[in-house]
C-alpha cells in the first residue's frame, strides 16, 4: 500500500482523463481521417479508370476519311477505344481520271466513291472469289446517297489473285488482279488498298475482335 494514499488516487484521475480526451478526439476527428482507400481522383473527381474509358467506345470500328482533293489520297483508319490505332491510304471512285467530276459524285453508280454515313461492315474474306474482286475483301452493306441512289456491291479490297498473290504483268495491259499503277486507287465506289496495306490491315483486325461499323466522311 502507498505511504500517500492521496497520491495513487490523483495517478487513477489523471489516467481516466487522458482515456477520455482519447477517446473524445476519435469521436471528433474529421471524417476525411477516416476515408476508405481507393482509385485517386482523375482532374474531374472520376476515379482514373473511370475517367479514362466511361466516355469512349470501347469497340473497334472503321473510318474512312474521303480526300476531295485527291481521292486516291483518302484514309482508312482502325479506331479503338476512340483513337486511331493505325491507317493506311486508300481510294474511292473514278476521281482523278476522264470522269474525275462524276468520281466525286457519291450518287454517280459504278463511279462515284462511297456516300457519307454509316456502313455495316461483313466478315473479312482471305480467299474471296467474285467476279472483279479476289482474294483479300471485306464486304460492306448498301447505301442509299442524298438523292435516294442506292449503291451496292460495296467492299474494302485491293487488286490480286483469289490466293493473294499478284497476275503476271502483261506489257500494255491493265491486268484486274495486279497492283501496278497509282491509277490501281481508282474504283467503282469500293475502298482500295495495296495488297501489302490490305494484309496488314487484316493482321491488325485478327488481334482484337472484329469491327461491325464502317463511317465514312
Amino acid at each position: 500500500m502507498p505511504k500517500n494514499p492521496s497520491s495513487g488516487v490523483r495517478a487513477a484521475l489523471i489516467g481516466a482523463s487522458a482515456l477520455a480526451a482519447l477517446a473524445s478526439g476519435l469521436m471528433t476527428a474529421p471524417s476525411h481521417a477516416a476515408a476508405p482507400t481507393g482509385p485517386t481522383p482523375g482532374r474531374h473527381g472520376i476515379p482514373l479508370a473511370d475517367h479514362t474509358f466511361s466516355r469512349i467506345d470501347p469497340h473497334t470500328t472503321l473510318k474512312f476519311i474521303r480526300n476531295r482533293n485527291n481521292p486516291r489520297h483518302s484514309l482508312l483508319q482502325v479506331v479503338r477505344y476512340g483513337r486511331v490505332a493505325v491507317q493506311f491510304r486508300a481510294g474511292s471512285g473514278a476521281g482523278l481520271g476522264e470522269r474525275k467530276d462524276a468520281g466525286r459524285n457519291e450518287c454517280a453508280s459504278g463511279k462515284g466513291w462511297l456516300p457519307k454515313g454509316t456502313y455495316t461492315v461483313g466478315t473479312p474474306d482471305t480467299r474471296y472469289n467474285g467476279d472483279l474482286i479476289k482474294g483479300y475483301a471485306i464486304p460492306l452493306s448498301d447505301k442509299a446517297c442524298t438523292n435516294g441512289t442506292k449503291r451496292t456491291q460495296l467492299f474494302i479490297h485491293s487488286e490480286m489473285t483469289r490466293a493473294g498473290g499478284q497476275a503476271p504483268a502483261v506489257p500494255g495491259k491493265d491486268v484486274r488482279q495486279r497492283w501496278d499503277h497509282d491509277y490501281d486507287y481508282e474504283s467503282a465506289g469500293c475502298i482500295k488498298l495495296t495488297p501489302g496495306n490490305i494484309k496488314k490491315l487484316f493482321r491488325n483486325l485478327a488481334r482484337f475482335p472484329l469491327p461491325t461499323k464502317l463511317t465514312v466522311i
